[in-house]
């Protein structure tokens, strides 16, 4: 073990113990969260489990900022990477059931900066992975600020689709940087204003935000990857060109609160929650894992709702169980650190699964 993972491990335990009350289920997630810590050499996590209305569990542990001995809290801020896509996705929602966007229309009479393709494409197949909008292709990360979604189209909008829309299931960041354009397109806003206005603001979440590197946002944690078993600071990136996709960031209490404000009816209506948490089909009638915005399974009998996110800085997890209203939500600033288990193993000491 490196003399800097002993620091950080030194941290873990002390946060551990500042820690007054915890439900009875606390000590098997914290141990269950430290074993992941020391397996994986782990710099900084923060966990926060929201039950209902309330948060009985916020940890810190480790070091968000190795360098300055930061430790890690549950108001540590740290980017998103892909759960910026579910955020994405609410948004998006809000303005069908306001009347203001047609999920069904082609993009290309929605945004003007997107050109016509081969095929149309639509915001529905868009926030299913179903468009045929590219991936990366192994480009090197942006490192040049966008003021808004739309102007960020550069980066792909005149390549091909990749299939005809609604034919395939392939995961996207640039697809949902075309639904971030088009709610700028249908709100006449820049996409960090509409998300400030319409979720921030209403889930009292002040750090779920865009993660623009000028501006001084507290609490940011540093991110760190492993090269040749080293730890070395994160690539550097500027997440302006992929809000909609992987360019948020927020404190795990923060996007508990989301996720509780979501799960409680109080961002979209019940009957379009139920709509973004159903698979979605291919045209041959082909079902997927995703909904609109969200991984969707059903484990033990029980309705999953998830997304994992990915990139420099970080790996992240949101969990949520809708029907027990439990929501796990971890962020650490490691790169390569599958979370899915560990939520998953949370949930489970919250909410047991019945014995058949």
């Amino acid at each position: 073990m490196t003399s800097v993972f002993g620091r950080c491990l030194s941290s873990l335990c002390l946060s551990a113990m500042l820690v007054a009350q915890e439900p009875a289920w606390g000590p098997a997630a914290v141990a269950a969260i430290e074993a992941l810590v020391v397996r994986d050499q782990v710099p900084g996590l923060s966990c926060v489990v929201g039950v209902g209305a309330q948060r009985p569990f916020r940890r810190g542990f480790g070091f968000a900022d190795i360098e300055n001995e930061v430790a890690a809290t549950p108001s540590t801020v740290y980017r998103l990477a892909s759960i910026s896509k579910p955020v994405t996705a609410v948004l998006a929602m809000q303005l069908v059931e306001q009347g203001k966007l047609d999920l069904d229309a082609e993009v290309t009479k929605l945004v003007s900066a997107w050109p016509a393709k081969q095929w149309p494409v639509t915001t529905r197949q868009l926030l299913a992975h179903l468009g045929g909008v590219r991936h990366y292709l192994g480009e090197a990360e942006s490192t040049h600020h966008y003021a808004t979604q739309t102007e960020a189209l550069a980066r792909f909008a005149e390549d091909a689709l990749l299939h005809e829309p609604g034919t395939r299931y392939h995961y996207s960041t640039y697809g949902y940087n075309l639904v971030a354009a088009v709610v700028e397109a249908r709100t006449g806003q820049p996409f960090a204003t509409v998300l400030r206005e319409r979720i921030t603001g209403p889930c009292a979440a002040p750090t779920l935000q865009d993660d623009n590197q000028k501006r001084i946002i507290r609490g940011r944690a540093m991110g760190y990857v492993r090269k040749d078993g080293v730890l070395q600071n994160s690539a550097l990136m500027d997440g302006s060109y992929k809000l909609g996709g992987g360019g948020l960031c927020a404190s795990a209490e923060d996007l508990v609160a989301f996720a509780q404000a979501l799960v409680a009816g109080k961002l979209v209506k019940p009957e379009t929650l139920q709509a973004m948490w159903t698979r979605q089909r291919q045209k041959d009638g082909t079902e997927i894992e995703y909904g609109l915005g969200f991984r969707v399974d059903r484990e033990d009998g029980r309705l999953v709702v998830a997304h994992s996110g990915a990139q420099s800085r970080v790996s992240t997890m949101l969990y949520v169980l809708p029907e027990q209203q439990v929501v796990v939500v971890i962020l650490c600033n490691l790169e390569r650190v599958r979370l899915q288990p560990l939520a998953k193993e949370i949930a489970n000491l919250v909410a047991p699964v019945a014995k058949k």
